[in-house]
This record gives structure tokens, sequence and C-alpha cells, in this order.
């Protein structure tokens, strides 16, 4: 930084001054003009420096603006950031203000101005050095206000997540009960409940923890490519190991040789609520470690979702990567225990009915269900790098929401059309189960076609293959797309779920509204999830999100949504 090197006295450069000389007589100093021509010069030179003295203050008053680098500030929309990194406001006042020290020093070095005007224009150099820190420091203060503003909760706030934890559990075993009721209609809701000690199984619960261990000794085997994920608020990228699809096919070779060595895998169906309690048992306890280690985790770990009420992040998730060792938790339960977990479950139900029904082969519907489904958990772990850009990974931390999720929502209740079809089988005709599977394939090809076309234009905007795609440039530097399958629908691969999970519920027949508690549940939560991701979005890409709105203005359905 270049100090100020004004002289203390006159800056005049008359040789009798700098001995001393008091001399009124000027005529000696050779290069002095005549004083009609000083005056003239210094009123020239004194109009010049205001008006240089005007442009640096108009500089140093002219408010920060800061564009985005890296993950250091908030995103920029087009309008003044409310939120910068600490001191780099006051270090750019800083850099102006000695900046505007150096072009003053400059240019008065050599100044012919008397003594008098020199001690004004320290005087306006005093007042104008106040003007600096002042603004900075309304900055700062203004940023930290807007930075301390409390966070807006989602799912209805604390009341209702502690609601959704109280009912959860509760309501997914009034559906498994009523669900092996012989008469499941909705008017005998809710069903007889049984004795504590039918719900619980100590065996039940050995059993459900070997098969957790079972896939966490399938994912720390040194097998699959090792991927980075998406960038983290500190600009690191952890390491994910893709090996999801190995996984599954040890589990398939697993199953197998129990059941060639005798395994009766129908205790799964008969102490199927049990399991299930056992599974709520273990995701709560995770739920309760997740949360007793987040207290020590450093703020950069946190989850963006998390709000600091205990109550709210023990359901949200507080840390977003909470990990032992290499052993990413929340990564390793999104897909491997229910997900895999699932197919298993159902296999045991079509077992189950032809066990139950004295059937030698089985039904028709129970096989389209478990065909259907099956592709869905296989085309998951298969693309399981897709996983790695979505709302839970990134955005959300790893609580209560997503452990009661993935570990026991996904297996008993997305198995729900399998275990109904056990005790209330249904005959569906191949006409009938044609269509289906053409709607079956229908949703398959919009929910593929539409996440390999965002996974690819997210991996190489620039790849030859999607330059047909028309796009919106955004201020972060990333694009929207405007077309293809994303200029159908916002969430066309929400669309393609909904359309699959109807396909899944058709070969239980229209006796009971109960098998389309799926579907019913799905949309709920698709909508609910959309809504999430508009605020997102709309709150990252500012007016290029409100552009794509215009453009795109159906959310999930075709001119209904």
């Amino acid at each position: 930084m270049i100090s100020r090197q004004r002289k203390s006295g006159s800056t005049s450069s008359s040789p009798s001054r700098r001995r001393g000389s008091r001399s009124r007589s000027r005529s000696r100093s050779p290069g002095r003009p005549p004083r009609s021509s000083r005056r003239s010069a210094s009123a020239s030179h004194q109009a010049d420096m205001k008006e240089m003295r005007k442009e640096v203050l108009e500089v140093k008053l002219t408010p920060l603006v800061l564009k985005p680098f890296g993950n250091s500030i908030s995103r920029y929309n087009g309008e003044p950031e409310h939120t910068e990194r600490d001191g780099m406001l006051h270090r750019n006042a800083e850099e102006k203000f000695h900046l505007s020290e150096e072009i003053r020093s400059m240019s008065t070095q050599y100044s012919l101005r008397p003594r008098r005007e020199e001690i004004k224009l320290k005087d306006i150099d005093s007042k104008e050095e106040n003007i600096v820190p002042t603004k900075g420091s309304t900055l700062l203060k203004t940023s930290e206000v807007l930075g301390t503003q409390p966070k807006s909760l989602e799912f209805g706030g604390v009341p209702g997540v502690f609601l959704i934890m109280l009912g959860l559990p509760t309501f997914l075993f009034l559906l498994l009960l009523l669900c092996k009721e012989e008469e499941p209609s909705l008017l005998n809701f809710p069903p007889p409940m049984p004795a504590l000690s039918e719900l619980w199984d100590t065996r039940a619960f050995a059993i459900y923890f070997f098969w957790f261990s079972l896939q966490a000794l399938f994912y720390i085997l040194p097998i699959g490519k090792v991927v980075e994920g998406m960038p983290l608020a500190d600009g690191r990228r952890l390491k994910y190991r893709l090996n999801g699809f190995y996984a599954f096919l040890l589990t398939c070779v697993a199953v197998g040789a129990a059941l060639c060595r005798g395994v009766e895998l129908h205790y799964v169906y008969r102490h199927f609520l049990p399991l299930a309690l056992a599974a709520a048992t273990f995701a709560m306890a995770l739920s309760t470690y997740l949360a007793v280690r987040a207290a020590w985790a450093p703020p950069a770990a946190l989850a963006p979702a998390s709000s600091g009420n205990a109550i709210y992040d023990f359901f949200i998730g507080r840390e977003l990567n909470p990990r032992i060792g290499t052993f990413d938790l929340k990564y390793f339960c999104e897909l491997r225990p229910g997900l895999i977990g699932w197919v298993v479950v159902n296999l045991v139900m079509l077992l189950a009915e032809m066990k139950l029904q004295d059937q030698a082969a089985p039904s028709l519907a129970m096989i389209l269900v478990n065909s259907f489904q099956l592709l869905y958990v296989v085309d998951a772990l298969w693309n399981e790098e897709a996983l790695l850009t979505t709302m839970d990974i990134t955005h959300d931390g790893f609580g209560f929401m997503l452990a009661f999720g993935d570990l026991v929502w996904v297996p008993f209740i997305y198995s729900f059309q399998a275990f109904y079809l056990v005790n209330h089988p249904n005959e569906v005709s191949w006409p009938m189960a044609s269509l289906i599977i053409a709607l079956k394939l229908c949703g398959y090809v919009i929910f593929r076609c539409a996440n390999s076309q965002k996974n690819a234009f997210r991996k190489n905007p620039t790849d030859p293959k999607l330059a047909h795609l028309k796009t919106i440039h955004t201020s972060t530097g990333k694009n929207l797309l405007v077309s293809g399958w994303w200029g159908f629908v916002r969430h066309p691969n929400y669309l393609g779920d909904l359309i699959m999970a109807l396909a899944w519920s058709l070969p239980c027949g229209f006796k009971h509204v109960l098998p389309y508690f799926y579907v019913i549940y799905f949309t709920v939560l698709l909508v609910h999830r959309e809504a999430r991701d508009e605020r997102h979005c709309r709150k990252k890409y500012g007016l290029a999100w409100e552009k794509y709105c215009q453009r795109v203005p159906y959310r999930i359905f075709p001119y209904v949504y």
C-alpha cells in the first residue's frame, strides 16, 4: 500500500523557501511565473483537483455489488446481495480509500497552491476519510441483520414435524393391520390393535440388524468406481463409491443360497409387523445418534435445511453428510437397506401368496407388481450416480425424515400392493395386463428419459448430442433447460413416477381403495416436493427462474398443474 508522501510545508519548489529565506523579493526564482499567471494557474489547478476529488469521492461512495465467486458469497441474481464474506466490504473500502490517497498524493506533491489551501485540502480529506468507514460499517450492520433473520421452516415448522414423527409410525402400523383384515375397507379403520407382545419380537430385531449389517458389508467392498459429489459450501467434493448394483447382485446370490439351503422366508410374512417395529426402533435409534453427534459438528458440515431448533433439526437432520471414516451414513441408507429390502419383501410376498392360496405359480397380478417394482429398483441402482444431485443429498440433512423414510417407509409401504395381494388375490386378464404394461412402460420412458437428459446436461452442457436443446442462462453460471422433456413440464420425472405408481396399483383391482394408498400418498409427496424445489430454485436462480416459469407454465401435469 502506498503511504501519503505530502510534504509538511509548502509544496513550492522555490530554492529560497527551501533555504528558509525571508526575503520578500521573488524575482530571484528563475522558474517563477508572474503573479497573475501564478494565480490563474493556481485557480485552474484547484478546479482540476476539485473535480478529481469529486470523482474519487463518487467512486468511494458507489454501492458495492459483489458477483459470485465459488461458494464464498450468496448467489447473485441482478440485485444487491444481502450477505457477503466477513471483512470483504471493509477491505474493499480500505483499498478504495488508500487508492484515493495515492492519487491525491501524486497530484499535490508538486502543487504551487498556497499553504492556506493545503490546510483546507487536509480538512476535506479528513471528512472524506470519515465517510468511507461509516458507509462500510452501515452496510456491514445491514448484512449482519439480514444474516440473522430466522429461516422459514418447512413441513409446518416445529409443531408440524413433531406431529409427523408421532403420526407416521402409528399410521404405518394401522395400514399394515388393516391390510391383513379379511375385509380391508376404510369403514373398518382403525383396525383392532394387537397386544404389544405380538408386535415386539427380539428375533425379528436381530434379523433386521443382520440385514442392515450385511448391506453395510457390501457397501464397503472395494468394487465399483469412485466419483465426486456436488461441491460443498467450503468447495470440497466428497467421494462416493458406486457399488449399489453389485450389492444388489450379491444380495440375490445370498437370498438364492438361503432358499437352496431350505431357509423359510415365510417367516418374514408371518412376522411382518414385528419386523416393521424393529425397523422403526432402529431408525429412531439412528436418528438419536445423528442428533447427538451433530451437536459437535463444525458449521461447515451443517445442512442448508437445518434451523438450530433441536426438534426441527432432529426431523430434518442437522448434519449434511454424517460419516464414520469414509462410510457415508446418509448415502448408504438412501439406496441399500430399504430399496434392496423392498425387492426381497416383494419376493417373500410372492412365495407367501403361492403357499397361502395353494398355487403352483404366482398370480399374474403378483407377477406384474413384482416385475414393475423390480425394474424400478434396478434402474435406481444402475443409475446410482444420479442420486448425488438430488435434494436429499445436497440440501437436507440426515435425520428422522430420511432415516425413517429409507429404512421403514420404503420397504414396508412401497411393497404394500404385494402385501395386499397375498390375502386378497385379483384375477387380471391378459388384455388388461397389456394395457397396464403399456402404462408402466409409458411412465418409465418419461421418467428415465427426463432424468437421463438432466444428468447428461449437468455433466457436460456442451455435449454435441444436447446442442438442439434450448436453455436460459442464469447468474450462477448454469443454464436451465427449456426444451426437450424439461420444456414439456417443469418436473417430467415426477410425472413419469406417478404414472408408474398407478400402474403398480392397477393389478390389485378396484374392490378396495387401500392398494391405491401409495398413489395418493406419492401424489401428495411429489406435489410437496415440487413446491420445495420451486422455492429453492426461485431463490437460487432469481429472475432466470421467473423467465423459465413463463416458458414452461405447468409444473407436473400438462394443462392441469
